[in-house]
């Protein structure tokens, strides 16, 4: 499949990245889990749209290790429905997860 046909998947990773940052940095010091697991889902996040366009043969493993981070920043992120900015960081990682599920599906690792 040609890089191209990944580009809402891409856009949906870099999106989740840059709410998890965003939201890591709030969340820095006063809740230290959300800040790490947002950091871990930002990384993975940032590394997947590397390897997404570039059509890298490893994009299954990758994939599938999105979507496990990306669900545990979410659940983590809606515990704390007080600040919006994990409200957004969650949204973000539900939408990278639906996109994530798409590259699966094609992949045959659903």
């Amino acid at each position: 499949m040609p890089h191209q046909d990944y580009q809402s998947i891409v856009d949906a990773a870099v999106h989740c990245a840059y709410e998890c940052e965003h939201c890591e940095d709030a969340c820095l010091g006063s809740m230290p889990e959300c800040a790490r697991v947002c950091r871990d889902c930002a990384d993975i996040c940032w590394a997947s749209a590397a390897y997404i366009s570039r059509g890298s043969r490893f994009i299954p493993q990758i994939v599938r290790s999105c979507i496990e981070i990306c669900e545990a920043c979410a659940t983590e992120c809606e515990k704390h429905k007080d600040n919006p900015h994990c409200q957004k960081c969650a949204q973000a990682c539900r939408r990278a997860v639906e996109e994530y599920r798409k590259v699966a599906s094609v992949a045959g690792i659903a």
